[in-house]
């Protein structure tokens, strides 16, 4: 057997396989910067976005990949008066990820970030996060997430 069939095992995999957390690993690729059917639930794949608030500092924001965040409902559930998205020179200094490979379990790993969640991936019930490297996610149990990362979930959306 060839060590190319499988995959390699991001931090993101190693710390929920240590947690005993199940998780499906998906490779999702890019076009022009945004991903591709190659799951039949492409509704399932959920950005993780990292946003600054005038009180709270770094405040991390989870909305279906195909869906705007409300940053006037993640300032007033959060606690700020306004929340802004950190500028992409700034990312992995504040989170340790590049652009599109961040993720909550990572984040909450070596940050307390307030973590929200919109509200859909409950109603889901499952949701697609990046593993911590570009094109390849997790689908993972959306309260299992929750609770891991101690996440609220919310209405995120416009």
């Amino acid at each position: 057997m060839s060590k190319k069939t499988k995959p390699k095992k991001t931090l993101v995999n190693q710390i929920l396989d240590k947690a005993n957390i199940s998780y499906e690993d998906v490779f999702i690729t890019l076009k022009e910067g945004k991903p591709t059917s190659q799951t039949n639930h492409s509704e399932l794949i959920f950005k993780t976005l990292a946003l600054s608030g005038d009180k709270t500092g770094p405040i991390i924001g989870i909305i279906p990949v195909q869906k705007h965040l409300s940053e006037k409902k993640l300032a007033k559930i959060s606690g700020n008066k306004k929340v802004k998205m950190i500028p992409q020179k700034a990312l992995q200094a504040t989170t340790g990820y590049v652009h599109g490979a961040n993720n909550p379990v990572g984040i909450r790993q070596r940050h307390d970030y307030p973590i929200y969640i919109d509200q859909l991936a409950l109603s889901y019930g499952e949701m697609i996060v990046s593993a911590g490297e570009i094109g390849h996610s997790i689908k993972i149990n959306s309260q299992q997430l929750a609770d891991f990362v101690d996440a609220k979930f919310a209405d995120l959306i416009e």
